[in-house]
């Protein structure tokens, strides 16, 4: 990658989780205003790769990247990145704790810190920034007495005074990270697929049918979550995340037959995982072997399959030296 953007302004946890990437930091980098920005310009090739969130441990999935990359792209998700959540409380210098009428942030940082902000400013009114950092450029540039919940590198980029550290309600937050861009990654063995699964018909049994496709397979679902279409209300698609990458048989063959029997299947990326898995990548493998191992079989099967012009039953020629299934000569 020569060029890569992020969902900014500067100062966003976007960028801290890039500047955590060694061969992202050291290349130039560019904010984006939002996230369908960020995957919009890398569509028309202004950049190599975007980082954007995607999902909170506490506040759950980032819809608009999800349905940004489901519904108007066709860009893959490279790798994730996962980065400890630390939210500062700030304002500019000089303006008090008691004098904060109203705090600016992105709607998933206020929500991860409603017990903090209920106990110091239970009167305050909250209103929606485009995100942490965008808050922290608002709250340095208004002259009210406005505060921000932000991050560390926000707060000092934008020369605001933090009165309060570590305030989300659950101190080990992570979020979720991912760098999209053009093609699959090579497999590493310790991988992830992302899907998104569209119902071809809404009928009893439907979602168990495709999950069964995994579950014969021993291919482990970290990940499954059911969103709108936008097609029609009521009308679902389910978003899947799945232990291995399309290189692997047994997976690839899993979503051959989700594809070819049961549902129409939206690919989102297989990419190497943001964290150790090594329970995952052992069990993968023992299914991988498995399924080598009963292909070979089958394989062998088939490969006994008389051509159709050939004589069968009484009018075959007996051969004594044949083995029969059990392996023994008649």
């Amino acid at each position: 990658m020569q060029r890569v953007t992020y969902f900014g302004p500067a100062g966003t946890f976007a960028e801290e989780a890039l500047l955590t990437q060694d061969d992202l930091a050291a290349i130039p980098r560019e904010p984006q205003r939002s996230v369908p920005e960020v995957i919009a310009a890398v569509e028309r090739g202004d950049f190599d790769g975007g980082v954007v969130p995607i999902e909170n441990m506490i506040e759950g999935s980032v819809s608009v990247t999800l349905d940004t990359l489901a519904f108007e792209s066709d860009l893959l998700i490279q790798r994730e990145i996962d980065l400890p959540i630390s939210l500062n409380f700030a304002t500019r210098a000089g303006v008090a704790l008691r004098d904060v009428g109203t705090v600016l942030s992105f709607p998933h940082a206020i929500a991860q810190c409603r017990a903090w902000l209920a106990e110091h400013l239970p009167e305050a009114e909250f209103a929606a920034a485009n995100s942490t950092a965008d808050a922290a450029r608002e709250v340095a540039k208004s002259k009210r007495p406005l505060a921000a919940v932000c991050n560390a590198l926000a707060a000092q980029r934008y020369g605001l005074h933090v009165h309060a550290v570590d305030i989300e309600d659950h101190p080990e937050n992570l979020t979720r990270f991912v760098l999209v861009g053009r093609g699959i990654p090579a497999p590493t063995g310790h991988d992830k697929t992302s899907i998104v699964v569209f119902q071809r018909a809404d009928r009893p049994g439907s979602l168990l049918a495709i999950l069964q496709e995994f579950a014969a397979r021993a291919i482990n679902l970290n990940k499954l979550e059911s969103r709108p279409t936008k097609r029609s209300l009521g009308d679902y698609c389910f978003f899947m995340d799945l232990d291995g990458h399309v290189a692997d048989e047994l997976l690839a063959d899993a979503l051959r037959n989700i594809a070819a029997k049961q549902a129409d299947v939206k690919f989102l990326g297989s990419y190497a995982v943001g964290g150790p898995h090594e329970a995952g990548v052992v069990r993968r493998r023992a299914a991988t072997k498995a399924w080598r191992e009963a292909s070979a079989w089958v394989d062998g099967l088939r490969a006994d399959i008389r051509p159709p012009d050939q004589l069968v039953g009484r009018d075959r020629p007996a051969d004594p030296g044949r083995p029969d299934r059990s392996g023994r000569a008649r």
